[in-house]
Protein backbone atom coordinates (compact mmCIF):
# COMPACT_ATOMS: atom_id res chain seq x y z
CA UNK A 1 0.00 0.00 0.00
CA UNK A 2 1.05 3.52 -0.84
CA UNK A 3 2.13 5.07 2.22
CA UNK A 4 -0.16 8.36 2.33
CA UNK A 5 1.46 11.56 3.89
CA UNK A 6 -0.37 13.44 6.75
CA UNK A 7 0.46 16.88 5.45
CA UNK A 8 0.67 18.73 2.46
CA UNK A 9 1.74 22.45 2.43
CA UNK A 10 -1.16 23.64 0.97
CA UNK A 11 0.88 26.79 -0.26
CA UNK A 12 2.82 24.93 -2.75
CA UNK A 13 2.78 26.10 -6.51
CA UNK A 14 2.81 22.84 -7.48
CA UNK A 15 -1.31 23.91 -6.45
CA UNK A 16 -1.70 26.67 -8.20
CA UNK A 17 -1.16 25.47 -12.10
CA UNK A 18 -4.16 22.71 -12.35
CA UNK A 19 -7.98 23.59 -12.10
CA UNK A 20 -10.01 20.85 -11.65
CA UNK A 21 -13.50 20.11 -13.60
CA UNK A 22 -16.50 21.88 -12.17
CA UNK A 23 -18.67 19.19 -10.32
CA UNK A 24 -22.25 19.15 -12.23
CA UNK A 25 -25.18 19.09 -10.02
CA UNK A 26 -27.08 20.72 -6.85
CA UNK A 27 -28.01 20.22 -3.41
CA UNK A 28 -24.37 18.49 -3.01
CA UNK A 29 -22.81 17.66 0.21
CA UNK A 30 -18.85 18.74 0.55
CA UNK A 31 -16.77 18.06 2.75
CA UNK A 32 -12.92 19.92 2.68
CA UNK A 33 -10.35 18.11 3.53
CA UNK A 34 -11.77 15.15 3.26
CA UNK A 35 -9.08 12.36 4.05
CA UNK A 36 -10.53 9.28 3.47
CA UNK A 37 -13.75 10.53 3.54
CA UNK A 38 -15.41 8.03 6.62
CA UNK A 39 -17.75 11.10 7.35
CA UNK A 40 -19.16 11.27 3.70
CA UNK A 41 -19.49 7.06 3.60
CA UNK A 42 -21.52 7.59 6.73
CA UNK A 43 -23.45 10.17 5.56
CA UNK A 44 -24.36 8.22 2.01
CA UNK A 45 -24.99 5.27 4.61
CA UNK A 46 -27.65 7.39 6.03
CA UNK A 47 -29.16 9.50 3.29
CA UNK A 48 -27.93 7.72 -0.12
CA UNK A 49 -30.42 9.76 -2.18
CA UNK A 50 -28.06 12.53 -2.11
CA UNK A 51 -24.42 13.63 -3.75
CA UNK A 52 -21.40 13.75 -1.75
CA UNK A 53 -17.85 15.38 -3.28
CA UNK A 54 -14.73 15.10 -0.81
CA UNK A 55 -12.10 17.85 -1.72
CA UNK A 56 -8.93 16.61 -0.96
CA UNK A 57 -5.22 17.79 -1.73
CA UNK A 58 -3.84 14.21 -1.13
CA UNK A 59 -4.11 12.30 -4.42
CA UNK A 60 -3.27 9.27 -2.83
CA UNK A 61 -6.30 9.56 -0.89
CA UNK A 62 -8.27 10.84 -3.35
CA UNK A 63 -7.78 7.73 -5.51
CA UNK A 64 -8.59 5.46 -2.30
CA UNK A 65 -11.60 7.02 -1.81
CA UNK A 66 -12.87 6.67 -5.20
CA UNK A 67 -12.03 2.72 -5.09
CA UNK A 68 -13.83 2.57 -2.21
CA UNK A 69 -16.96 4.44 -3.79
CA UNK A 70 -16.58 2.42 -6.61
CA UNK A 71 -16.54 -0.98 -4.82
CA UNK A 72 -19.52 -0.13 -2.66
CA UNK A 73 -22.21 1.88 -4.76
CA UNK A 74 -21.69 4.54 -2.46
CA UNK A 75 -22.62 7.88 -4.00
CA UNK A 76 -19.31 9.73 -2.85
CA UNK A 77 -16.78 11.36 -4.74
CA UNK A 78 -13.25 12.43 -4.12
CA UNK A 79 -11.70 15.69 -6.51
CA UNK A 80 -8.53 16.41 -6.38
CA UNK A 81 -8.61 20.12 -5.41
CA UNK A 82 -7.07 22.92 -3.28
CA UNK A 83 -10.28 24.46 -1.67
CA UNK A 84 -8.50 27.41 -0.99
CA UNK A 85 -8.15 27.62 -4.68
CA UNK A 86 -10.46 25.85 -6.87
CA UNK A 87 -14.21 26.19 -4.91
CA UNK A 88 -15.79 28.55 -6.98
CA UNK A 89 -13.95 26.79 -10.34
CA UNK A 90 -15.70 23.47 -8.84
CA UNK A 91 -19.50 24.73 -7.76
CA UNK A 92 -22.07 26.94 -9.55
CA UNK A 93 -23.67 29.25 -7.43
CA UNK A 94 -26.05 27.46 -5.12
CA UNK A 95 -25.28 24.28 -5.77
CA UNK A 96 -24.28 23.63 -2.33
CA UNK A 97 -26.61 22.16 0.32
CA UNK A 98 -23.74 21.73 2.92
CA UNK A 99 -20.31 22.65 3.37
CA UNK A 100 -18.35 20.59 6.32
CA UNK A 101 -15.48 21.23 7.43
CA UNK A 102 -13.79 18.43 9.88
CA UNK A 103 -10.67 18.55 11.84
CA UNK A 104 -8.52 20.63 9.33
CA UNK A 105 -4.75 20.76 9.91
CA UNK A 106 -4.27 22.57 12.38
CA UNK A 107 -0.60 24.15 11.55
CA UNK A 108 0.00 24.84 15.10
CA UNK A 109 3.45 27.39 14.03
CA UNK A 110 3.07 30.84 14.50
CA UNK A 111 4.42 31.22 11.02
CA UNK A 112 2.23 27.93 9.38
CA UNK A 113 -0.60 30.26 10.46
CA UNK A 114 -1.32 31.13 7.06
CA UNK A 115 -1.64 27.61 5.58
CA UNK A 116 -4.81 27.33 7.70
CA UNK A 117 -8.24 26.30 5.72
CA UNK A 118 -10.74 28.64 6.66
CA UNK A 119 -9.96 32.32 6.06
CA UNK A 120 -12.03 35.40 4.75
CA UNK A 121 -11.82 34.16 1.02
CA UNK A 122 -12.98 30.50 1.80
CA UNK A 123 -15.73 32.17 3.75
CA UNK A 124 -17.06 34.39 1.14
CA UNK A 125 -16.21 31.46 -1.39
CA UNK A 126 -18.53 29.01 0.47
CA UNK A 127 -20.99 31.63 1.31
CA UNK A 128 -21.19 32.11 -2.71
CA UNK A 129 -21.80 28.51 -3.23
CA UNK A 130 -24.35 27.62 -0.70
CA UNK A 131 -28.08 27.61 -1.71
CA UNK A 132 -30.73 29.10 0.03
CA UNK A 133 -30.75 28.10 3.35
CA UNK A 134 -27.86 25.96 3.33
CA UNK A 135 -25.81 25.05 6.24
CA UNK A 136 -21.83 25.32 6.97
CA UNK A 137 -20.87 22.73 10.32
CA UNK A 138 -17.05 23.47 11.22
CA UNK A 139 -15.09 21.19 13.25
CA UNK A 140 -11.90 20.88 15.76
CA UNK A 141 -10.40 19.58 18.53
CA UNK A 142 -7.83 22.74 18.61
CA UNK A 143 -9.32 25.67 20.53
CA UNK A 144 -7.43 28.44 19.07
CA UNK A 145 -8.63 26.97 14.87
CA UNK A 146 -11.90 26.56 15.89
CA UNK A 147 -11.66 30.56 17.11
CA UNK A 148 -9.41 31.71 14.07
CA UNK A 149 -12.19 29.83 12.03
CA UNK A 150 -15.17 31.97 13.67
CA UNK A 151 -13.35 34.93 12.97
CA UNK A 152 -13.16 34.16 9.20
CA UNK A 153 -16.93 32.54 9.30
CA UNK A 154 -17.69 36.04 12.08
CA UNK A 155 -16.87 38.35 9.24
CA UNK A 156 -18.36 36.78 6.49
CA UNK A 157 -21.46 38.86 5.54
CA UNK A 158 -23.19 35.47 3.73
CA UNK A 159 -23.42 33.42 6.64
CA UNK A 160 -25.33 33.59 9.76
CA UNK A 161 -24.42 31.83 13.05
CA UNK A 162 -26.91 29.11 14.35
CA UNK A 163 -26.00 29.70 17.58
CA UNK A 164 -25.74 33.39 17.67
CA UNK A 165 -22.86 35.38 17.03
CA UNK A 166 -19.49 34.27 18.22
CA UNK A 167 -20.91 31.21 20.06
CA UNK A 168 -20.34 27.78 19.76
CA UNK A 169 -22.35 25.23 18.56
CA UNK A 170 -24.05 23.18 21.40
CA UNK A 171 -25.83 20.46 20.13
CA UNK A 172 -23.55 18.00 19.12
CA UNK A 173 -23.09 16.39 15.55
CA UNK A 174 -26.43 17.38 14.00
CA UNK A 175 -25.97 14.85 10.96
CA UNK A 176 -25.61 11.66 12.31
CA UNK A 177 -21.51 10.71 10.62
CA UNK A 178 -18.22 11.49 12.65
CA UNK A 179 -14.99 11.56 10.67
CA UNK A 180 -11.86 9.13 11.96
CA UNK A 181 -10.57 12.03 13.87
CA UNK A 182 -14.08 13.02 15.64
CA UNK A 183 -14.69 9.33 16.34
CA UNK A 184 -10.99 9.29 18.02
CA UNK A 185 -12.13 12.19 20.28
CA UNK A 186 -14.92 11.38 21.69
CA UNK A 187 -13.81 7.64 22.31
CA UNK A 188 -11.35 9.56 24.83
CA UNK A 189 -13.37 12.39 25.83
CA UNK A 190 -11.82 15.07 24.34
CA UNK A 191 -13.48 18.15 23.95
CA UNK A 192 -14.99 18.94 20.45
CA UNK A 193 -15.41 22.66 19.30
CA UNK A 194 -18.50 23.41 16.39
CA UNK A 195 -19.49 26.02 14.34
CA UNK A 196 -22.42 26.23 12.43
CA UNK A 197 -23.90 28.51 10.04
CA UNK A 198 -26.78 29.09 7.64
CA UNK A 199 -26.63 30.99 4.16
CA UNK A 200 -28.31 34.04 4.90
CA UNK A 201 -31.04 34.95 2.37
Amino acid sequence: MARVRHHVNPLKGAFHGTRPAPVAGDGLEVEIGCADAQFLFERAAADPSRRYVGLEIRDELVAQVNRQAQATGAPVTAVFAHANLHLEDLFAPGAVARFYVNFPDPWFKRRHHKRRVVDAALARAMASRLGAGGELLFQSDIWDVALDAMAALEAEPGLSNRAGAWSFWRGGNPYGARSRREAWCEERGLPIWRIAYSRRA
